[in-house]
């Protein structure tokens, strides 16, 4: 997945003639998967190869794993990145500021809709209107060719409280909760959505970059295809 995509990277500077700007979201590192990770491992690749890069980091809310794992992660590997609140991802893309988005997925059905951390589903919206590529980097494990379609995928509701308070560390380090709306306020938080293949530009897996369509993903894996 990493050499892959950090093949896609390095065209985009070659392109460009100068840094390649990678928009994520949530974490998809080493802290997330071990090794390289799926997502950041085109990053890190890149960056290790003197691509250079730069990684928009959305927060990831409610839980920030963008802010507390992502931008972590690339800060311990030297790679430069700016940390952005989710509803910026629009805006930053319609100016031109990302040349290709890559996120992870949690589960992939056999038509090539990604399931992936709540948020997804709207940066591919951007991305597709304002023409920049959208890719998810995909393990061959997360595929699921039992699931015809994305609306077969269970989308876990998690406690409101995670989205009416927030946590974060004060001046001494020390992680404290403070709440974010009103005593009594009412919240939903879905963990998840699922982004349609048609706006899936290429999924990044261990064998190259393949379509997110049912025909191609069986023919890349097809001892992964149940009979």
């Amino acid at each position: 997945i990493g050499l892959c995509g950090c093949a896609l990277l390095r065209d985009i500077a070659q392109r460009n003639g100068g840094t390649t700007r990678v928009m994520t979201h949530c974490n998809a590192g080493a802290l997330a998967t071990c090794g390289w990770g799926t997502a950041l491992a085109p990053v890190f690749m890149a960056h290790a190869a003197g691509v250079p890069v730069h990684v928009w980091v959305s927060e990831t809310r409610p839980r920030l794993q963008g802010a507390n794992l992502t931008a972590w992660e690339l800060a311990a590997r030297g790679v430069p990145h700016t940390l952005f609140v989710d509803g910026a991802s629009g805006l930053l893309l319609r100016r031109g500021e990302v040349d290709v988005v890559i996120v992870g997925a949690d589960r992939v059905a056999a038509n090539g809709d990604v399931c992936n951390k709540i948020g997804t589903y709207d940066k591919a919206l951007a991305a597709r209107d304002n023409d920049v590529p959208f890719y998810a980097a995909v393990p061959s494990p997360t595929l699921d060719f039992a699931l015809a379609a994305g609306g077969a995928i269970p989308i876990e509701m998690r406690d409101a409280g995670e989205v009416l308070r927030i946590a974060g560390r004060d001046d001494y380090g020390q992680v404290t909760q403070v709440s974010t709306a009103h005593h009594g306020a009412r919240a939903v938080n879905p963990a998840f959505d699922v982004t349609p293949a048609r706006l899936v530009t290429g999924l990044l897996t261990e064998v190259g970059v393949v379509d997110a369509s049912a025909a191609a993903l069986a023919a890349a894996f097809p001892h992964r295809v149940r009979r």
